[in-house]
């Protein structure tokens, strides 16, 4: 096993990943397999993304057992920002945007970062909250929704249950409330100008961990 494993799903495509960190690339964890990755000969573990309510999640009790034996573990996006979060004061390192407002207390049902995918190709089949929060902040900013409305929405996108979270079904939940031209208007703005930002910060993650790599090796 590569000294550095990441565990990844939708929130970035392999690809991608693999352009920015080399890697041991494995799919989204389940409980058990941070424990596996660190008994394998793993130096730094990155969760990214993890099972949530098709499996059993992994559990704090494993990292603490992987920090205990020296390995480094860093969390973001998405799975990986839930236990960040709860654990950085015990030496796991979150990195992004999505740790940090777990950290804070401005996020803090699990579901802000759940989606659903294919198993098969990784692809998301549904949109997480916190990419939809974000977007919504990025249409206020550029005067498509106005900040009452924007909360309409985002309450709207609370409403749902998160595998039937999708711009469009978000968008058509809030009408009633925003009206049809500020849905419609907010329809257009994410098919063009979404935030995606569990990939921005599954990027940050690999990128810090290739940066520590490369300073280690030249000092």
């Amino acid at each position: 096993m590569h000294g550095i494993v990441v565990f990844l799903g939708p929130s970035l495509d392999p690809e991608s990943a693999r352009a920015i960190l080399d890697a041991t690339y494995l799919p989204p964890a389940r409980r058990g397999d941070i424990q596996a990755a660190a008994s394998g000969g793993a130096g730094v573990i990155v969760l990214i993304d993890g099972v949530f309510f098709q499996d059993c999640a992994v559990a704090h009790r494993e990292i603490l057992a992987a920090l205990r034996a020296g390995v480094r573990v860093v969390g973001a996006s998405s799975m990986g920002a839930l236990r960040a979060a709860e654990l950085d004061t015990l030496g796991m390192e979150g990195v992004g945007e999505i740790y940090r407002a777990y950290r804070d207390g401005k996020l803090v049902a699990d579901d802000e970062v759940a989606l659903v995918f294919d198993p098969e190709t990784g692809t998301a089949l549904s949109e997480p909250l916190v990419n939809i929060r974000a977007t919504l902040d990025r249409a206020v900013n550029e005067g498509v929704l106005t900040p009452d409305a924007a909360r309409a929405v985002l309450d709207a996108g609370r409403r749902l249950y998160f595998p039937e979270r999708t711009y469009d079904s978000v968008a058509d939940a809030a009408e009633p409330v925003i009206g049809a031209d500020a849905a419609e208007r907010f329809r257009s703005f994410a098919e063009g100008h979404a935030v995606d930002q569990k990939r921005t910060d599954a990027v940050a993650a690999l990128t810090s961990v290739r940066e520590t790599a490369e300073q280690r090796r030249k000092t």
